[in-house]
């Protein structure tokens, strides 16, 4: 069942921004798998101020659990390139 939540949370990342843990409804998710990852550019048609291929949103969809033994999930988290801000899109 998906479920739309478009909350923030607060994720921890490895040095090459691939999400490691996040923090949602004050629980510790550990991320267990990338599933998929992919990025949404600018339109620089649209925005003057815009570079071509200047990223504005990233998704990664990720498996992870709240702890060891707790069945994993599937969620989609997304970051705002401009401002750093996570949110998770989805539970599915």
């Amino acid at each position: 069942m998906n479920r739309v939540y478009g909350e923030p949370v607060d994720v921890r990342a490895r040095n090459d921004g691939r999400p490691a843990r996040f923090v949602w409804r004050s629980r510790l998710y550990t991320v267990r798998a990338i599933l998929e990852h992919w990025v949404i550019n600018r339109e620089w048609w649209r925005d003057p101020e815009a570079e071509p291929g200047q990223p504005e949103l990233e998704f990664w969809r990720v498996e992870a659990s709240a702890g060891p033994g707790m069945t994993p999930g599937v969620y989609e988290l997304r970051r705002e390139a401009a401002t750093g801000i996570w949110t998770l899109r989805r539970g599915l």
